[in-house]
Formats: structure tokens, C-alpha cells, sequence
């Protein structure tokens, strides 16, 4: 596969020289590809064949292999216009991407993904704030898996209120996430940032996968808290750390929005996720099916960071669409890792 380098640009405003040196850089990478590397020593000499076991014994123990960290950052986006419908068959060149305030040293893949696999978790309010309207949450969120579930996704339910209940975990069997939804029972007070927090670190923190996947939480509450022990910056950070991606459905179908909508907002946008807010407890389901369509209009960037140092500090993106009418959603950054001891 040839390699495409984003060519270092000192201002989005320089877009057009960026793109026409994106496609210089991306012939002479492909071309550098097609060259057959020469044979190496072993390659060129054969081993003798009266060579004595010992020798070659001890000529294996003395093979010493290096394994060097090749840092990879998978990108996953959606972009929408000034009305908020999905924009797709975008190309490689209609972006700007900076990572830690420097475009990447090179960017590897770029695909439309319609078909990512889906990593998703149901995390549903099950307080005294919410029990009037509990059912309406339940049966929008069975038919959000009905619809958005394909061969080869996985999701999970969780209920919470003082504390997070894993009521199912991973599964494609959508007969099992409905029962579990259905398990659930609302009453208590409300752990709202413990409860994300939580899912994040044992749910979506310990997915590994050499392919992109779609990780993201979908939260429905009216926002507020006034149980939980980690903070909401706390949250936010845990869902850094997990790569997941963050929707909102409040439950406050009030005229007017209060400071717990404004919690769901400020987690949403910075985990690259959306808030949705209806006006009425019978449109939860259209904003599950706003996330449902959202799942399946995205993009794919993988690229490899520059000047990347495995020290544990995180790294803002900055990806752009060259349109002004085009908006990109995408989360904020990332933790890079620690070396491995």
C-alpha cells in the first residue's frame, strides 16, 4: 500500500499548495514502494553445510531481536454540513489534520467507513429524576439495536443510578440486550460521572483490535449528578483514554435547558460524540436514530504523529474540512502511551 505524507503547512489558509504537494508526496512515496529491495547477506550466501551444530547453536543465541514502538493514531470522523446532514465521498485531500499543533509525519490509511464495527454501550438512568418517562428510554433503545446492530458489532447495557449496573455485557444476540434493558428498574439518586467513567475503564479501555472500530457510549439522563466520586473532568479524561466517543440523549424535555444539559454537551464535544435534546419524552427515539445514522456515515484517517514522544501526555487534533460549509466531528486528542517496561 503506498503511503500518503500530509506535506508540513504553516496555515490552513495555504490549502491549495497543501493539496497539490499531497499528491507529489504521494507519488514518490508509491513510486519508492515498487523498488525491489536488494538481497541481503544471508540472501546472497548460502550457510554452509558442514557448519558444526555447536556453531550454529550458539550462532542462534546470539540472534537478539529489537522490537521499536511505531506510534499509529486511528482517526474516526463524521462530517455534516450547515444542517446537519452527513456529508459523504469526501477525499483524502478536503481535510487538514494537525496533531499536537504539527501536521502528521505521514498519514497511512484514509477510507469512507460505512461497515466499522461497532463497539457500543447503552447506558441508561435509572434514578427517581427519570421514572415517569423510563419506558419511553427502554423502548428506544431495543429498537436503536435492532436497527443498528450488523454481523460483526458487539454492544452492552448498563443501568445506574447510585451505582453502575452491568445488566449485559458484550453481545450481538439482540434478544439478550433486551431483556436486559427490560431488568432494569429506575430508583435512587444519581452517580452520573461515576457511572461513565466506569464504562469507559472496564468496558471500552480494554478493547484491543488491530483494525479500526467504532467505540462509543450512548448516554441517556437528564445530566444530572449528585452521587458520583470522580469528577466530570475525570470522565472526560477516562473516555480520552479509551478513544470513545460520546452521544447525549437528555431526558429534560422542559422549554428551557438548565446546567446539566450544558454537562452533556461539554462531554459530548469533547469525546467527539453529539448531545441531542428533545422536546418531547417520544423523540428519545429520534435521537437514537440521529446516532444510528451518525455510527454509519463515517470516515477512517490512520496516521502516524509527529515528533511523538511516549510520555503519557495528551495530544490535541485539530482535522478540518476545507470547506467552510463541511463540519468536522471528531474527538479533541489523545493520551499518549507510556513506554512498556
Amino acid at each position: 500500500m503506498s503511503r500518503l505524507r500530509f506535506v508540513p503547512f504553516v496555515s490552513l489558509a495555504a490549502s491549495a499548495c497543501f493539496v497539490s504537494m499531497l499528491s507529489a508526496g504521494a507519488q514518490t512515496s508509491s513510486a519508492a514502494s515498487q523498488q525491489t529491495p536488494a538481497a541481503t547477506p544471508q540472501q546472497q550466501t548460502a550457510p554452509a553445510a558442514n557448519t558444526a551444530p555447536q556453531q550454529q547453536e550458539e550462532s542462534s543465541s546470539a540472534v537478539t531481536t529489537i522490537r521499536a514502538f511505531v506510534p499509529e493514531v486511528n482517526l474516526v470522523f463524521t462530517v455534516t454540513d450547515n444542517k446537519g446532514h452527513f456529508i459523504t465521498g469526501l477525499k483524502q485531500e478536503n481535510f487538514g489534520l494537525l496533531d499536537d499543533g504539527r501536521p502528521p509525519e505521514r498519514v497511512t490509511k484514509f477510507t469512507q467507513q460505512t461497515n466499522l464495527p461497532l463497539r457500543v454501550g447503552v447506558l441508561l438512568d435509572t434514578s427517581n429524576s427519570i421514572r415517569q418517562r423510563f419506558k419511553f428510554e427502554q423502548d428506544a433503545a431495543v429498537e436503536f439495536f435492532l436497527q443498528v446492530l450488523h454481523r460483526g458489532d458487539a454492544a452492552y447495557v448498563e443501568g445506574f443510578d447510585v451505582k453502575t449496573d452491568l445488566v449485559q455485557d458484550y453481545t450481538n444476540n439482540i434478544d439478550k440486550l433486551n431483556t436486559a434493558i427490560h431488568k432494569l428498574r429506575p430508583g435512587g439518586g444519581t452517580a452520573f460521572f461515576d457511572a461513565l467513567y466506569t464504562s469507559c475503564r472496564d468496558q471500552m479501555l480494554t478493547i484491543v483490535s488491530k483494525e479500526p472500530i467504532r467505540k462509543a457510549i450512548i448516554i441517556v439522563s437528564d445530566g444530572h449528578d449528585n452521587q458520583s466520586r470522580v469528577r466530570e473532568n475525570d470522565a472526560i479524561k477516562m473516555c480520552q483514554r479509551a478513544e470513545t466517543n460520546v452521544y447525549a440523549i437528555s431526558t429534560n424535555i422542559s422549554p428551557s435547558r438548565d446546567r446539566a444539559d450544558e454537562v452533556l454537551r461539554r462531554i459530548a464535544e469533547a469525546t467527539g460524540g453529539r448531545a441531542f435534546y428533545p422536546t418531547k419524552i417520544e423523540d428519545v427515539a429520534v435521537g437514537f436514530h440521529r446516532i444510528e445514522e451518525e455510527l454509519r456515515s463515517q470516515y477512517s484517517l490512520v496516521y502516524r504523529p509527529a515528533d511523538f514522544k511516549q510520555d503519557g501526555s495528551f495530544r490535541t487534533i485539530y482535522l478540518v474540512a476545507r470547506d467552510p460549509r463541511y463540519h468536522v466531528t471528531t474527538r479533541k486528542g489523545y493520551f499518549a502511551p507510556l513506554p512498556q517496561r
